[in-house]
């Protein structure tokens, strides 16, 4: 059995990793660490963890991490990753990082985004960790970023038709609405219940947003040029799932069937993205709780736009489940090991 640690687990991101672990056949989870609630029982913090999981949080030292277990998922916020994961990766141990610290290939751009990166060397080696792109990067690295969680839908959804040069990349517009757990477990004014209950409204407009340049990054790729996007993000009143709405300009004559089979070519073999067919939709409500991304295609003939929608749950395929599938690649596992889970509904 593969020994793995959580390190910040009492957030949300960690508590979802407990959930999916515990039905993992080949990992047990030996350590749960957390500054705020050390000494406590992780089933305290998250009573729907009663009984399947017996684990203490506990403080280790820096130093005393690597001996905790052979394979890491960093949770914690940006700035505090690039302090442990170097010491770890030294240690011979691999590594899962869930903030943004290892995401970017261009120190230059995360450091113009969020704040001077400590350890430039091992961002430049680390692979970014979305398996439907980059599944055979992935597999011996030593190092992942796992992707943000608006990235995630977005850059699936629109990846095959910038490959296949069918969108003028000019006219990327990116709606995306978020629940509320995006936003992390601290205590938040813009979080409260009053704040956002019967409520909906945009943040962070006009290219504001820190995962912008994680989106025109991969987009870019995946084009083969440079992208820019206008992504304009929403915050819902729901606690988990988002809802991406993609507009293009199409270069192309092609008719909507022959679009959503760029995607179908795509993800056909994919275990958790599903093509929806024509007349249906995603909705959050029906990936909650799985690892899988809903895409959708439409056609708006009157103004030559292609339409996409893309649900993902923010905390499965947006991070914890994203994160586990990034784990089972890199140690030789089923990649839908743990994440074989039905959408909860209603």
């Amino acid at each position: 059995m593969l020994r793995v640690a959580i390190i910040g687990a009492s957030g949300y991101t960690g508590g979802e990793l407990v959930r999916l672990l515990s039905t993992h056949p080949d990992v047990t989870v030996t350590a749960a660490t957390s500054r705020q609630h050390e000494g406590k029982p992780l089933s305290s913090i998250y009573p729907h963890l009663h009984q399947r999981t017996d684990l203490i949080c506990t403080n280790p030292t820096s130093a005393q991490l690597a001996e905790l277990a052979d394979f890491f998922f960093c949770a914690v916020p940006h700035q505090a990753a690039m302090a442990l994961v170097p010491g770890l990766i030294e240690a011979g141990r691999k590594v899962v990082d869930l903030s943004a610290d290892f995401r970017f290939r261009d120190i230059a751009v995360y450091e113009h985004w969020y704040q001077t990166h400590s350890a430039p060397e091992l961002a430049a080696t680390a692979v970014y960790g979305l398996p439907e792109l980059y599944r055979e990067r992935i597999r011996p690295a030593n190092l992942v970023g796992n992707p943000g969680c608006y990235p995630t839908g977005i850059i699936l959804t629109l990846a095959p038709l910038l490959h296949a040069g069918v969108i003028d990349t000019r006219s990327i517009i990116i709606d995306a609405k978020s629940g509320t757990s995006g936003a992390g477990r601290s205590a938040s004014i813009a979080t409260l219940f009053c704040e956002i209950n019967d409520g909906f409204r945009a943040y962070k407009v006009a290219g504001q947003h820190r995962h912008t340049p994680e989106i025109e990054q991969h987009l870019s790729d995946s084009a083969g040029h440079p992208v820019t996007v206008t992504f304009t993000p929403h915050l819902l009143p729901i606690s988990r799932g988002i809802l991406s709405t993609i507009y293009a300009t199409l270069t192309t004559d092609a008719d909507e069937d022959q679009l959503r089979e760029l995607l179908h070519q795509r993800y056909h073999n994919e275990p958790f993205v599903r093509v929806l067919d024509r007349g249906e939709q995603p909705a959050t409500q029906y990936v909650r709780g799985s690892n899988h991304c809903d895409i959708a295609l439409t056609i708006e003939e009157r103004t030559n736009r292609v339409i996409l929608t893309a649900a993902i749950d923010n905390l499965v395929k947006g991070a914890a489940g994203q994160a586990v599938q990034n784990m089972n690649l890199m140690c030789g596992y089923d990649e839908t090991a743990g994440l074989t889970q039905v959408p909860l509904f209603p």
